[in-house]
């Protein structure tokens, strides 16, 4: 018995890497090698996938976690390895939340792709061991709360306050509070710096590139 495998993934050479370890294996059949998310979508609404390699950044269009959330909502049983090079703290979380079966750190390869696949399919749920640790200012990623994390990726996708604390349902002034910490902890002055640093060094990922200074 193979199982069919759908690679999504905007970088060729990423793909061919999969592809190739697809072809390692006699567990596995090539289905599909697509460079979109949507496309993912598409393909998975047609054709039988047992197991997809997904990226979770796309390029001007729907991401990784839009297009798990979409397929495991129609097909419970695909098995979905989400793939990203990016530290962004809050993809672990979205991932589980999502029923994503496995994350695989590009850049941090705990194990092969390929024993994460057959694992995958042996129905374990394979996660990083640890939390990435990531210099920003004065501090390092685990440094920040859970909370602080959420109320930042609202900064970097460029609410102010009152809009986060609304989103959150928190007070405005418990809002402020964490800011406030959080530049405490970086030693950047002001709520722009400390969004834009996050979001070049990849710690925080936003919806949006709109940022409000406040």
């Amino acid at each position: 018995m193979f199982y069919n495998v759908l690679i999504a993934d905007d970088y060729l050479m990423i793909r061919q890497v999969f592809e190739g370890a697809v072809a390692m294996s006699d567990k596995y059949n090539l289905a599909a090698s697509v460079p979109s998310a949507s496309m993912a979508v598409e393909y998975c609404a047609e054709q039988r996938v047992d197991l997809i390699l997904m990226d979770v950044l796309f390029p001007g269009g729907m991401s990784g976690l839009d297009a798990a959330r979409k397929i495991k909502s129609a097909s419970p049983d695909t098995k979905i390895i989400l793939v990203t090079s990016m530290p962004e703290v809050t993809y672990i979380r979205q991932a589980k939340e999502i029923g994503i079966d496995s994350f695989w750190h590009k850049e941090v390869q705990e194990q092969p792709i390929l024993e994460i696949m057959d694992r995958t399919m042996q129905g374990e749920h394979i996660y990083p061991n640890s939390q990435s640790v990531i210099p920003f200012g004065n501090t390092v990623s685990t440094e920040f709360t859970e909370r602080e994390f959420t109320i930042l990726k609202e900064l970097v996708n460029g609410h102010s306050n009152r809009e986060i604390a609304d989103s959150l349902g928190i007070a405005e002034k418990t809002v402020k509070n964490n800011i406030t910490q959080m530049l405490q902890k970086t030693g950047f002055r002001t709520r722009l710096e400390l969004a834009i640093r996050a979001r070049d060094i990849g710690l925080v990922i936003g919806d949006t590139v709109k940022m409000k200074k406040e």
